[in-house]
């Protein structure tokens, strides 16, 4: 059943939210009200609202919805660090939020999409198919539910990473919404240095990004530079040949001046041997300008799915891996893997759910 028919004020640019307080009758100096509530104080209720007249919070509720989806399950990891969120939405569909808790931030893994069309084969939103598009409140709601909870704890949302259910770059329009949205200096006034973006490697989506000049983080879901066995693992690199996504990476770098991230997934026999190690450092020498490297490898050992069969590589296969990039001089990080017994992966649990 559909939690409401009505626009949520979180779909609303603050432009759009002062084009509809003044068709109320409202003076400009409203909107600033509401855009804080909802960025600020995290109304959850239009009876929050008590800065606003009886009158216009009648209005407001009558025309626009504050919440579009129901949390319907939560868990937690052993250590506490790790809280996993299924979000239901209006028509019943369900996207995933992680909040990753360390020592000084706060980070959530926001998705962009119900399902994913990319088909990764290890992922489990890329083995639940596609359903549709967030909207950018949707999305932006993901980051409110959490700020609001995190607030009640003295604490805050210190980054954001859109690496959850869906690919960004497929849903473009919103994705950039909902960072202007959460970059706003009068809202949420999130960094944009504290903000990334990952895409399996969308070429036309990188060129607009680049373009665009964001200035959000960029990661690119690489997991092998051999072309066939790319193909394998990411389907959708069959229309977006490797080459053609290094120079797409090239042209950003050169033109921001900012360094890239490559996501690789470690995958047991697979893609974990010094022999791809050192094929990948070769294959990043491009990404040294004026001496100084580009490019930032992050190496995760694989979450395992039920969909796939294959497992993480044993640890010291994974760091004898980052040392054959470190002794190449290429910045690298083996990504903590959080929350492997609450299936923190993408997707795994809105597939339990489905």
């Amino acid at each position: 059943m559909s939690l409401t028919a009505l626009t949520s004020l979180y779909d609303l640019s603050f432009s759009e939210l002062s084009d509809s307080l003044a068709a109320l009758g409202q003076p400009p100096y409203r909107a600033l009200q509401v855009w804080q509530g909802l960025y600020h104080s995290y109304w959850e209720t239009f009876a929050q609202a008590s800065t606003l007249p009886k009158a216009l919070r009648q209005a407001l509720s009558a025309q626009f919805a504050l919440r579009t989806f129901t949390p319907v399950k939560q868990i937690a990891s052993k250590d506490g660090q790790t809280l996993k969120t299924l979000l239901r939405l209006s028509d019943g569909a369900a996207v995933e939020t992680v909040l990753m808790r360390y020592h000084r931030r706060q980070t959530l893994c926001i998705s962009t999409q119900v399902g994913c069309a990319m088909g990764c084969s290890f992922c489990a939103t890329g083995q639940m198919g596609f359903r549709r598009n967030l909207s950018s409140g949707e999305i932006v709601q993901q980051v409110v539910y959490y700020a609001r909870r995190l607030h009640a704890d003295g604490k805050a949302v210190t980054n954001v990473v859109f690496m959850g259910m869906g690919e960004p770059f497929h849903n473009y329009n919103a994705t950039i919404h909902a960072l202007d949205r959460l970059e706003d200096p009068a809202g949420m006034a999130l960094s944009p240095r504290r903000c990334t973006v990952s895409t399996v490697g969308l070429i036309p989506g990188i060129r607009r990004f680049t373009q665009e000049r964001r200035k959000e983080n960029l990661a690119i879901s690489l997991h092998s530079i051999d072309p066939v066995q790319r193909e394998a693992i990411i389907p959708i690199a069959r229309k977006h040949p490797l080459e053609a996504l290094k120079r797409a990476c090239l042209d950003y770098v050169h033109a921001s001046r900012r360094r890239i991230s490559f996501e690789w997934a470690l995958i047991a026999g697979t893609n974990d041997t010094v022999a791809h190690a050192r094929a990948l450092a070769a294959w990043l020498k491009d990404f040294f300008v004026a001496g100084a490297c580009l490019c930032h490898v992050n190496l995760i050992p694989l979450n395992p799915t039920p969909g796939f069969e294959s497992a993480a590589p044993r640890r010291e296969t994974v760091q004898r891996f980052a040392e054959v990039l470190q002794a190449a001089h290429i910045p690298c990080t083996v990504r903590l893997r959080r929350g492997i017994e609450i299936n923190a992966g993408c997707g795994q649990l809105a597939t339990q759910e489905a």
